[in-house]
C-alpha cells in the first residue's frame, strides 16, 4: 500500500472517528442483544419483529435516508438500508443477520443470556457475536462517515439465518437490491483475537435420504433370523461403506484438495470440538485440509427401534439421513448424484435400497486477488498491526453461493468481529469489544481505500 502524507492523515482521521463512535456502537449492540429474536418454531415471533424494527431504527437514526423493513412472506422480515456515495463510486453491500440461536440451558450461563454483561473486556449474551456483531460493524461504519460514505453503501440484515428459512430465494427475485461491486459477509471472524482473518473457503452441502425395506412386518429373530433380510443390518452395512478404513469419505469422484492457508492444530480442534481425550481423530491429512477442503460424510439421523423397549425381532424397514460436506471446488449437485450412485451400487446382499435427494448448497472459494481484497488486506494491517491470514470453515453459508450467482461480478469477502473464543451457539457466547473496535476500523478503512483506488 502507499504511505503518502495525505493517506496517513486520512487514516488518522478515520481512526479518531471510529474511536468516537464506538461507545454508541457498543450501546446499540447491547440494546439489540436484549431482544430475544429467535426465529425457531415455538418462540415468540413478535420478538423477531421487534429485533427487526430495532435494526431499522438504528440505521435510520444513524442517518440512512432509506432504512426499512422488508416483509418476506411467512419468513421473518429483513432490514434494508442504503447510503448513496459520490457519483461513479463503487457499491458495497454489507450483510449480517439479527436473529439468534435459542439460549439453550440457561443454568449453564454465568449471566442471563438476554441481559448482556461486560466481563474482562468481553460482552456476554446470546447473539452478541453471532451475528449482532455484524450489525454493529455496519452501524459503526454509517456513524463513522456521518452518513456520507465515499462509496455507495447497501445494507441487508437477514432475520432467519439461524433457523435456515428461505431467505436465499429472495435475492434472485430482487436482484436490484443486491447489485454491488463488493459484498462483505460479516458473519465470521478471526482465528484468535488480534489476528485478522479472511474466511476464504466454505464447504458446500448435499443431503440424501436412504431407505431399506425387506419384510412386510417384524418377525421373530429366533424363528426367522438368518435367512430373513434384516433391514437395519443392511442399512448399517451400507452406511459403513461411505468411509474408508481411516475414516475418510469414500465416494468415487468427490475429491478434495490440500488446504494452503492458516493451519489448525489438533489440540485446537480437539478443544473446540470437545473430542474425548482417548478418542483419535478420523481421516488423514492436516486438520485444516480435513475440515475445509475435503469431503466429509456423516449420518445425521436414523430411524430404528429404540433400545428402550426393543423386542427380539428382525427389523423390516430402516432409513437414514446422510449429510455430505462438499469441497469448495465441487458442484454439490454432482456430488449428491455420486453419493446416491454409491449408495445404490453398494447395497449389500441384494436388498432393495431407495435413495431420495435432499437440499444442496454450493461451497465458496474466495479470490486472493482483486482491488477489494487488496484494500481489505491493507485495512486489516493498519487496524490490527498484523498480516492477515486465510482460514476456512467446514460449514456452509447458503446465501454466499446464492450471491455468487445473483451478483457474479462482485468480489465477495467474509470477515467480521467474532473470534475463536466467542462460543457461538453455546452457553456464555461473548464478543471481545477490542476486537469489535478493530473490525469496525478495518471496515471503515476498507471503504475509504476502495473509493480511493477505484477506477
Amino acid at each position: 500500500m502507499t504511505n503518502s502524507a495525505a493517506e496517513s492523515a486520512e487514516v488518522d482521521r478515520l481512526k479518531a472517528r471510529v474511536a468516537e463512535v464506538m461507545p454508541a456502537t457498543v450501546e446499540a449492540l447491547t440494546d439489540l442483544a436484549r431482544i430475544p429474536g429467535i426465529a425457531f418454531p415455538g418462540f415468540d415471533p413478535a420478538e423477531v419483529r421487534r429485533a427487526a424494527e430495532k435494526v431499522r431504527d438504528l440505521f435510520a437514526d444513524a442517518g440512512c435516508p432509506r432504512s426499512e423493513i422488508i416483509d418476506i412472506g411467512d419468513n421473518p422480515p429483513a432490514v434494508y438500508a442504503e447510503l448513496p456515495g459520490p457519483a461513479g463510486s463503487p457499491t458495497v453491500l454489507l450483510y449480517a443477520h439479527y436473529d439468534v440461536q435459542p439460549a439453550g440451558e440457561v443454568a449453564e450461563w454465568e449471566s442471563a443470556p438476554f441481559e448482556p454483561e461486560l466481563r474482562d473486556g468481553r460482552l456476554y449474551g446470546r447473539g452478541v457475536a453471532d451475528d449482532k456483531s455484524g450489525v454493529a460493524l455496519h452501524y459503526a461504519l454509517v456513524r463513522a462517515f456521518d452518513a456520507q460514505p465515499p462509496c455507495n453503501i447497501r445494507i441487508i440484515i437477514e432475520g432467519d439465518e439461524e433457523y435456515g428459512g428461505t431467505f436465499e430465494e429472495y435475492p434472485p427475485q430482487n436482484p436490484e437490491l443486491f447489485a454491488a461491486d463488493v459484498i462483505i459477509i460479516a458473519d465470521t471472524g478471526n482465528i484468535t483475537v488480534g489476528q485478522p482473518t479472511f474466511t476464504s473457503a466454505l464447504r458446500g452441502m448435499a443431503m440424501v435420504e436412504v431407505s431399506v425395506a425387506t419384510l412386510a412386518a417384524p418377525v421373530h429373530s429366533g424363528m426367522f433370523g438368518g435367512p430373513a433380510p434384516d433391514a437395519l443390518m443392511a442399512l448399517i452395512t451400507l452406511l459403513a461403506t461411505l468411509r474408508d478404513a481411516d475414516g475418510n469419505a469414500a465416494i468415487d469422484g468427490v475429491d478434495g484438495y490440500e488446504w494452503d492457508g492458516a493451519e489448525m492444530t489438533e489440540a485446537e480442534f480437539r478443544e473446540q470440538a470437545g473430542v474425548l481425550p482417548d478418542q483419535p481423530l478420523t481421516g488423514t491429512g492436516s486438520v485444516a485440509t480435513r475440515l475445509f477442503t475435503s469431503p466429509a460424510v456423516s449420518v445425521v439421523g436414523i430411524d430404528a427401534p429404540g433400545v428402550e423397549g426393543a423386542i427380539n425381532a428382525v427389523i423390516p424397514k430402516a432409513r437414514a439421513m446422510v449429510s455430505l460436506r462438499v469441497p469448495p471446488n465441487v458442484d454439490p449437485a454432482e456430488a449428491q448424484q455420486k453419493l446416491m450412485d454409491h449408495l445404490l451400487a453398494h447395497a449389500p446382499w441384494g436388498v432393495r435400497v431407495s435413495v431420495t435427494p435432499g437440499p444442496i448448497g454450493a461451497g465458496f472459494a474466495g479470490d486472493a486477488s482483486g482491488t477489494a481484497r487488496e484494500a481489505m488486506a491493507d485495512a486489516m494491517r493498519i487496524a490490527y498491526g498484523r498480516e492477515p491470514v486465510d482460514f476456512g470453515s467446514g460449514g456452509s453459508i447458503p446465501l454466499v453461493s446464492v450471491l455468487t450467482e445473483v451478483v457474479p461480478q462482485a468480489e465477495i469477502m467474509l470477515c467480521g468481529a467474532q473470534d475463536g473464543a466467542a462460543a457461538i451457539h453455546a452457553p456464555n457466547e461473548s464478543l471481545d469489544l477490542g476486537e469489535l473496535a478493530d473490525a469496525a476500523l478495518t471496515q471503515v478503512l476498507f471503504v475509504q481505500f476502495l473509493a480511493d483506488r477505484w477506477g
